[in-house]
């Protein structure tokens, strides 16, 4: 009885020492371990058996493989049917973009750059780090054409709790130009006041032709096609305001010799300040040209057909 006892014993322990598959493992590391695919495996089981896979990886071993290791390493396991497998997976998180851009502005800044340019990646996917990492991104091998922008660089990836890695990275730098943008929807022959327009950063290669850098170039000006907030300004989109239209009843000035003659006309033309206009006599139809010099306001040459002014008594002035 007693030996059938101790028999009793001896068996619930070798059960209890025996060693189990371990069907999905999470690994925290880059190696696999041998406790990696059992539990209880004996003294060999933080022997490192080979390279995990990459963060965001898994690795499948299958039966025959296992029945292999196990043997090897004398583990008391052994493959109930050829559907055992362990699946080793490592969780990974993609690199944070704004650090990979970060490493990448302070190289291209390094190469000339400017420090707010825009900075556009082509086809980049993020590399997968493992989960609480501590990435320490760095740029090399940086080539760099400030002509047209064009470059290509390595990003290396280094840091605690990580394997170094590195990949390959291309795109376009833009750099940004301060310039006077319309700070609303404008319509066609408005004058640009101050509160229409706001200075602010755009894209150079937004940019199309030639465009206004100064406010002392646009405000007082006409509108001659309609704007959007945020829009550039041209010089094709300003013209100097038309002071006199056509039709309109004008002043007509003329002085000569101290004095200053006045009377009135029709403007056959329309006019901005410093344009030379036609014009006609109401009275007795003779046909006059001036230089716009005011609102409905025109100078006239001295000789300029004067029989055409109908200058009235308080029309002349001494100066």
């Amino acid at each position: 009885m007693r030996s059938f006892v101790f028999f009793i014993g001896l068996c619930a322990a070798t059960s209890a020492e025996a060693a189990t598959l371990r069907p999905v493992t999470t690994l925290h590391g880059p190696s696999v371990r041998l406790r990696d695919l059992f539990d209880n495996p004996g003294l060999d089981g933080d022997r490192v058996l080979g390279p995990g896979p990459a963060p965001g990886g898994r690795i499948v071993v299958e039966a025959p493989q296992l029945g292999a290791i196990a043997r090897q390493f004398e583990v008391d396991w052994r493959p109930a049917s050829a559907a055992d497998r362990a699946v080793l997976e490592r969780p990974g998180q993609p690199l944070a973009r704004d650090d990979a851009l970060a490493a990448l502005r302070s190289a291209l800044v390094g190469a000339g750059a400017s420090p707010d340019c825009v900075i556009e990646l082509a086809g980049f996917v993020p590399p997968l780090i493992p989960l609480g990492a501590v990435p320490r991104p760095l740029v090399s091998q940086l080539d760099y054409d400030s002509r047209t922008g064009r470059f290509s660089a390595l990003l290396s990836v280094a840091g605690d709790g990580m394997e170094p890695l590195a990949v390959r990275m291309a795109g376009q730098v833009d750099s940004m130009v301060e310039l006077p943008l319309a700070a609303a929807r404008l319509l066609p022959g408005a004058i640009m006041r101050p509160e229409d327009v706001r200075i602010g950063r755009v894209s150079a290669a937004s940019l199309r032709g030639e465009v206004i850098h100064g406010l002392h170039q646009i405000i007082g000006q006409q509108l001659t096609r309609p704007m959007v907030p945020g829009q550039p300004l041209t010089p094709a989109d300003l013209t100097q305001p038309v002071l006199v239209k056509r039709g309109a009843i004008v002043r007509l000035r003329l002085e000569s010799g101290g004095l200053a003659v006045t009377g009135q006309g029709v403007a056959l033309e329309s006019g901005a300040a410093g344009d030379r206009i036609k014009l006609r006599n109401p009275g007795s139809r003779n046909l006059l040209e001036g230089v716009v010099i005011g609102p409905d306001l025109v100078r006239v040459a001295p000789g300029a057909h004067m029989m055409a002014l109908e200058a009235r008594g308080d029309g002349v002035a001494a100066p």
